[in-house]
Parts: structure tokens; sequence; C-alpha cells
């Protein structure tokens, strides 16, 4: 197994965690779920607004899973090359966080929105080490 091929693969893991939490268990603080978020409880309180909530989240999920067996298809099937190129796009729009999420999440944790307190800064670390692990895995 490449280094490539053992990134991915990692990466592929943890967000499928995620992604299962998205489906079984969104309102967990686990796994990078929405539970970390109050708005989500909250929102019970409004059927309408949680219902399109859920939503939105089982949509993300969904998306996550599409975009996780294309990586598994890459790993398997796609040859050195374009493993190297996968992880340096994996790196650009992983690090697109810092755009518009980052910045969001970090307002919303000021404003004791989420819980646990700091969690978006937990959340920024862990999102630059995987953009530098993939740049890494890319050049080796």
């Amino acid at each position: 197994m490449t280094p490539a091929n053992f990134v991915i693969l990692a990466f592929v893991l943890l967000e499928l965690s995620n992604v299962l939490m998205m489906y079984f268990a969104p309102g967990s603080k686990n796994a990078n779920a929405v539970g970390v978020f109050t708005a989500w409880e909250k929102s019970k309180q409004y059927p309408e607004i949680h219902e399109f909530i859920k939503y939105l989240v089982f949509w993300v999920a969904g998306t996550k899973l599409i975009f996780l067996c294309l990586l598994i298809m890459i790993v398997l099937f796609g040859d050195p090359e374009l493993q190297r190129m996968t992880l340096i796009v994996l790196a650009a729009t992983t690090a697109s966080f810092f755009w518009r999420l980052f910045p969001l999440i970090r307002k919303m944790d000021k404003s004791g929105q989420v819980d646990p307190k700091n969690y978006s800064i937990i959340l920024g670390v862990m999102i630059a080490v995987f953009v530098a692990v993939f740049l890494v895995a890319s050049a080796i």
C-alpha cells in the first residue's frame, strides 16, 4: 500500500464515521455530527425548521457518501499519478473550509452556539492537519 493509498483510505474511514453519525445519530456530538450546534436542539421546537435542517444534514451525508465511494474507486483503480493528484485536490478543497465555514463556526462558537466551547478551534486544527497530511503524502 502506497502512502497515498493509506492517507486516502484513512480519510475515507474518518469521513465514513461522520456520514454514519449524520444518518443515524445526527444530534450526536461525536464524529463531527451536528449535535455540537445548540440550534439543533432548539430547532426541534419548530418541526418545519427541524425537518428542513434534517434534510440538509442528510443531503450533506449523501453527498459525502458519493465522494467517499469515488475516493475508494481512485484507490482501487487509479494509477499512482491520479492518486497523487487526488491528494492535492483533497488538500485544496478541504482548505476551502477556512474560506466560509471556519469564520461562521468561529462566530457561533464565540457567541455560545457551539458546545463544547472552543470546538471551532479544535475543528480548525483538525482540518489544517488534514490539509498538511494530504500535501505531505502527495509529495512522497
